[in-house]
């Protein structure tokens, strides 16, 4: 049995080892965008459906360029970097949604959508690039897919360990098996899950700054808007350890940090 969650845990490894553009780090993704995009745009369109979207008007209209100019950027430089094959099956599509939440997503495929809510602390365009070249980035960097894949292979391997421990341990060690796998179980969460999704987070606002600069966005905006949303939210939030997101602090200073560099693709 031993053998045979390994084999499975190597081949899995073995076939689903990619590259992230730009950061050029290594992912685990085996979940192919046949099975994983048609359920992105799905999901996609019941949030449609059950929302109010904005069609009209200079704030919907911004929203649609914004998207249409990153759009853009990133297929030329997937494309000019023989990566364009990894675009294939997304529908980009970008809609303003009518709500007070401070949000805004892109599911894999390319399916944006921004909420109305934080509209106010972007401030204008560049401000919605900052935005958008995030949770785009999301998309191009298979974050999604990567989450997805690693999930199941965790619950793969517990589900493996709890057939192990139950054929080998007589029932009087059941409750204790129980409790190794639930420690396992918290241990991943704390020790992989939650480091890894801050570490993407900072990943999308790495290859974002770069995508907006493509775009003809100023980066330097993004600076402006993190610091807005980081006093919006001052108070609110969990610990570092605890969170899927970087602190405040930690984000602002990584993207000055990263600024140089993403102003060698900025062009006005």
């Amino acid at each position: 049995m031993k053998k045979i969650l390994l084999g499975v845990l190597l081949f899995s490894i073995a076939i689903g080892c990619q590259k992230v553009p730009l950061t050029g780090r290594k992912q685990f993704a085996i979940v192919p965008n046949a099975q994983l995009l048609p359920m992105s745009f799905t999901n996609y369109k019941e949030v449609l459906d059950t929302s109010t979207v904005v069609n009209n008007g200079s704030q919907a209209e911004m929203i649609k360029r914004v998207g249409s100019r990153l759009r853009a950027a990133m297929e030329n430089y997937m494309n000019t970097n023989n990566l364009g094959s990894r675009l294939e099956g997304y529908q980009w599509e970008f809609n303003l949604i009518q709500s007070p939440q401070v949000n805004a997503w892109c599911m894999p495929g390319g399916k944006v959508a921004f909420y109305t809510g934080i509209l106010p602390y972007c401030q204008g365009e560049a401000g919605v690039a900052t935005v958008m070249g995030h949770e785009i980035s999301h998309a191009i960097a298979e974050h999604g897919n990567e989450r997805m894949s690693e999930g199941l292979v965790a619950n793969g391997l517990l589900q493996g360990g709890q057939l192990l421990l139950g054929a080998m341990t007589p029932p009087q060690k059941a409750q204790t098996n129980a409790l190794f796998l639930q420690a396992a179980g918290v241990g991943y969460t704390f020790l992989r899950e939650l480091p890894h999704s801050r570490a993407q987070e900072s990943e999308a606002d790495h290859l974002g700054l770069i995508f907006m600069a493509m775009a003809g966005y100023d980066p330097n905006e993004a600076v402006g808007f993190w610091t807005r949303m980081a006093k919006a939210g001052s108070g609110q939030k969990p610990p570092e350890f605890l969170s899927t997101h970087p602190s405040d602090e930690r984000r602002i200073s990584d993207i000055k940090k990263l600024m140089p560099e993403a102003m060698k693709y900025y062009k006005r």
